[in-house]
C-alpha cells in the first residue's frame, strides 16, 4: 500500500446553500472532488449514477429526513459511508443514526479538522472494504492485505474460495475484532451475488423489542411509533447477503421465527398477513462457539443444525504473531495519509512490544495501538508510543530486542513458545488427554501429537510415569 493521498467523490447534501459551498470548497483543498445536491432526491438520482465515495447529508432538508435518505442511500451501496451533519443535535438522534449506519454524526457548528478528519477516516474504511471487491481471481492478494502473509490466512483465503461460489449457509468464529464481518464481505464479493446487496445486522446492538421488526419489517400501526410500513433487512438484502453478526445474542423466540423463514423462503412482516418471498444467502457470526450454546440450551439445536453447512474459524492475533508487522504497518501508512504524517515506522523496543503482546481484541486492537501511536509519534514509534499494558506473552529478552536478529526469525521464535504454551495449557486442562485437548484448540490429532512431540512437552501421564520411575 502506498502511502499516498486519498483521492475520492464527496457528495454534500444540504440545502443550504452557503453551507454547503463551505464545503465543497474544504473538500478540493484536501484534493478531493465534491458534488453538491439541495436535496435528498438529488442526492439519491447522483448515487444511483455517478457513485460516490462518501455522502454528508444533512439531517433537515426539504422532503426526505437525513435518515430517510440513508436508508434509501445504503440500499443503493451498502458500503458508502455516511456522515450526517444537524444543526439540532440530540443525543437520541445521533444514537439513531449510528445504529443505522451512519459514519459519524456531526453537530452544526462544527470545525473545520473535524469534518476533514471524519471524511479521511470514511474514506480509508471505503477504500480498505473496496480491497475486497477486486474480484475472484483478486481475492488472494485483497484479504492478504486485510488479514496477513501467514499460513493461517492462507488457509483463511482457501476457505473463502472454496465456499463463496456456493450457496452455503456460513458459520464464521472468532473472538471480537478478529474479522468477522469483514471476511463475511469477501465471501459475498467472490460470490455470483457480489453486485447485489450486502446487508450486516449486529445481533447485539438492537434492542430485543425491535429486533424482528428490523429483520422481518412491519407494516404501519404494528405497534406504538409503527407510523409507516418498514421492509426488514431479510427484504432489503433480496438476491444478495445478510450478515448476521453475534447471531448467539439472538433471543430464542427470534430464532424460532428465523428457522421458519431459512425453511420456508416467506416471512411475514410485524403486524402483517401477507407473506413476502425472500431470497437472500445467510452468513452468520459469533464469538462464542454455537455447539456449546446448543448444549448450554441458549441456542436452538434445529437452527445450528439448519445454518452449519460450511464453518470458518479465524484465529486470534496472537496465534499468527508473524501478521502483526505487516498489519501494524498497513495501519501506520493509513494513518499518515488521514493525518498527513510522516512517522517512518517502529523501533526495534517497538517491534518487540507488538510481538510480545496478546492482543485480547485482536486486529481491531492493534488498528486502534497503531493509530493512536502515529498521532502521538515524530519521526519513529517506540515502545512508549504503544502504550502497551498487560498481559503480555513471553517479551521477546533485550538480547533478541537488541541483537542482528532479522524480524522473521524473531517471530518465529516468539510463535514457538506461545504455541508450546498454549499446547501445554490446553494438555492440563484436558488432564493429558491429547485428543480431548485437541477438540479444544480446534486442531487435529495429528497436528497436536507432532508439536508435542516437537516441543519436548510432557502430558500429565507421561509425568506421573517418569514419578514412578523415579
Amino acid at each position: 500500500m502506498q502511502n499516498q493521498p486519498i483521492a475520492g467523490k464527496i457528495l454534500i447534501a444540504d440545502d443550504e446553500s452557503e453551507i454547503a459551498h463551505q464545503l465543497a470548497q474544504l473538500m478540493r483543498r484536501q484534493g478531493l472532488t465534491p458534488v453538491v445536491a439541495s436535496d435528498g432526491d438529488a442526492a439519491l438520482d447522483f448515487i444511483r449514477t455517478q457513485h460516490p465515495d462518501l455522502l454528508l447529508l444533512d439531517y433537515r432538508m426539504p422532503g426526505k429526513n437525513g435518515l430517510e435518505v440513508m436508508q434509501k442511500a445504503k440500499s443503493l451501496d451498502a458500503n458508502l459511508p455516511v456522515v450526517l451533519m444537524t444543526a439540532f443535535p440530540e443525543i437520541r438522534r445521533a444514537i439513531e443514526a449510528i445504529r443505522a449506519g451512519a459514519l459519524d454524526y456531526l453537530a452544526k457548528p462544527f470545525a473545520h479538522d473535524e469534518i476533514v478528519r471524519v471524511v479521511l477516516r470514511g474514506l480509508n474504511e471505503r477504500h480498505l472494504s473496496r480491497l475486497q471487491a477486486t474480484g475472484r481471481a483478486g481475492s488472494q492478494d485483497s484479504l492478504r492485505e486485510l488479514f496477513g502473509p501467514s499460513d493461517a490466512v492462507r488457509q483463511l483465503i482457501g476457505d473463502v474460495e472454496r465456499v463463496a461460489q456456493s450457496n452455503f449457509s456460513v458459520i464464521i468464529l472468532g473472538e471480537t475484532g478478529s474479522g468477522k464481518e469483514v471476511l463475511a464481505r469477501a465471501i459475498h464479493q467472490c460470490s455470483s451475488r457480489g453486485q447485489q446487496p450486502f446487508v450486516p445486522v449486529d445481533c447485539g446492538a438492537i434492542p430485543e423489542t425491535l429486533l424482528e421488526s428490523e429483520l422481518f419489517g412491519h407494516e404501519r400501526g404494528a405497534f406504538t411509533g409503527a407510523h409507516q410500513q418498514k421492509s426488514g433487512r431479510f427484504e432489503t438484502a433480496c438476491g444478495g447477503t445478510l450478515f448476521l453478526d453475534e447471531i448467539s445474542n439472538l433471543p430464542l423466540a427470534s430464532q424460532a421465527k428465523l428457522l421458519r423463514v431459512l425453511q420456508d423462503k416467506v416471512l411475514y412482516r410485524v403486524g402483517g398477513s401477507q407473506p413476502i418471498r425472500v431470497e437472500a444467502r445467510l452468513l452468520v457470526a459469533s464469538n462464542l462457539d454455537l455447539q456449546r450454546q446448543v448444549e448450554g440450551g441458549s441456542f436452538r439445536r434445529d437452527l445450528y443444525f439448519r445454518l452449519n453447512e460450511f464453518v470458518i474459524r479465524i484465529p486470534p492475533l496472537r496465534q499468527r504473531r508473524e501478521d502483526i508487522p505487516y498489519l501494524a504497518r498497513q495501519f501506520l501508512e493509513v494513518t499518515n495519509s488521514e493525518l498527513s504524517k510522516q512517522v517512518t515506522g517502529f523501533s526495534r523496543g517497538a517491534l518487540g512490544a507488538l510481538l510480545a503482546y496478546s492482543w485480547p481484541g485482536n486486529v481491531r486492537q492493534l488498528r486502534s495501538v497503531i493509530r493512536r501511536a502515529v498521532l502521538m509519534a515524530e519521526g519513529q514509534i517506540t515502545e512508549q508510543h504503544l502504550e502497551l499494558d498487560q498481559p503480555r506473552i513471553n517479551r521477546p529478552t533485550a538480547l533478541e530486542a537488541e541483537s542482528l536478529l532479522s524480524l522473521r526469525e524473531i517471530v518465529k521464535r516468539q510463535t514457538i513458545c506461545v504455541e508450546r504454551e498454549v499446547i501445554a495449557e490446553a494438555l492440563h486442562k484436558a488432564g493429558g488427554n491429547k485428543a480431548k485437548a485437541a477438540r479444544r484448540l480446534q486442531i487435529d490429532y495429528k497436528t497436536i501429537h507432532s508439536k508435542v512431540k516437537e516441543y519436548g512437552i510432557a502430558t500429565n501421564g507421561e509425568q506421573q510415569h517418569a514419578h514412578q520411575e523415579e
